[in-house]
């Protein structure tokens, strides 16, 4: 009888045990590294912005930030890496106005949808892109460039940073309102796209302000415009393309934000909202974005979705007006 007492109290003892492991709270988000995943190459755009969060972020966070570029094809290889990763909210991607509003209308085939496939975190900015040349192109205005173009019909061309861009929407647009015609040459980053300019391989660029603004002020590119609707502070002297080239309407800049694979915990989603928020409020990312010709833009992750679906419908008539296609 007192063998059966013991083995009935240790039989206790043991499911206790295993109830109270079964409703243990689990690890505290985060609990280790979270990967940033970029959908460009070092340099560009979003790879800046990025690197001026990641320290304030990993501080706030607790835990590593670690950079991953995946440039190629218009940041769908990142999309898609991303939205097919676990939905534990440990890899995130800095999504861009290419991978989750122009590229689904470009591409015959995105192996991702933006809006399906993705958990919204937050905006974080915005920037124009200038219209740019070297200063060896005898054009002194933009009405000089239209007038070349128009003298030479594709014989003139552009470079971008990659198929679905805002660089390569904007050079689209471009070509559509004024009537002329320049030849595409896409380039797999930012960096390329602006060696292939210095270098002479191409005529022109709509360079991201973030990219371009240092060479601007050093003297070795030309601007002409920006593409925003209105002058951009970090260089307010440059007039928009739209008044300086008497184009009303026009308007591309490029826009960035966080995003995680869909099905992430609410908490989690929400957890990366107010770090990624804080991150933008403090006074060394502002500057250091702000330098680069990002202007901060916030949200919750409800407007930033909604957002994203209006996005989608704008350029989608851009990209069908425009004749673009990327198979």
């Amino acid at each position: 009888m007192r063998k059966l007492l013991l083995l009935l109290l240790a039989c206790g003892s043991s499911g206790a045990n295993v109830h109270a492991q079964s409703t243990a709270p689990g690890p505290v988000y985060p609990s280790r590294p979270i990967r940033m995943i970029i959908p460009f190459p070092a340099g560009s755009a979003a790879d800046i912005i990025a690197r001026a969060m990641e320290p304030q972020m990993r501080e706030k966070l607790g835990q590593s930030l670690v950079i991953d570029n995946r440039g190629g094809a218009g940041g769908n290889i990142a999309g898609d890496l991303v939205a097919k990763s676990p939905a534990d909210g440990y890899t995130i991607m800095m999504a861009t106005i290419g991978t989750h509003a122009i590229n689904h209308s470009l591409y015959s085939r995105v192996p991702f949808h933006p809006v399906r496939d993705f958990s919204p975190i937050a905006l974080v900015g915005e920037s124009p892109n200038a219209l740019v040349t070297t200063p060896k192109l005898q054009a002194n205005s933009i009405q000089d460039l239209i007038a070349m173009a128009k003298a030479k019909p594709g014989h003139m061309n552009y470079g971008s940073s990659g198929a679905g861009t805002t660089v390569h929407l904007s050079g689209e647009l471009f070509c559509v309102m004024t009537g002329i015609r320049l030849t595409h040459v896409p380039y797999k980053g930012a960096t390329e796209a602006l060696t292939g300019l210095l270098g002479g391989q191409t005529d022109l660029m709509f360079a991201s302000l973030s990219s371009s603004i240092p060479l601007i002020k050093a003297g070795r590119l030309k601007a002409y415009g920006v593409t925003g609707a209105q002058r951009s502070p970090s260089i307010p002297e440059l007039p928009t393309v739209a008044e300086a080239a008497n184009l009303p309407g026009f308007v591309a800049a490029a826009w960035f934000g966080i995003v995680t694979p869909a099905g992430v915990a609410k908490s989690t989603v929400a957890t990366l909202n107010k770090t990624t928020l804080a991150t933008l409020d403090t006074k060394e990312v502002k500057d250091r974005l702000f330098a680069s010709g990002v202007e901060v833009r916030t949200s919750t992750p409800e407007e930033f979705a909604r957002m994203i679906e209006s996005e989608l419908v704008k350029w989608a008539k851009v990209v069908k007006a425009s004749g673009a296609k990327v198979d």
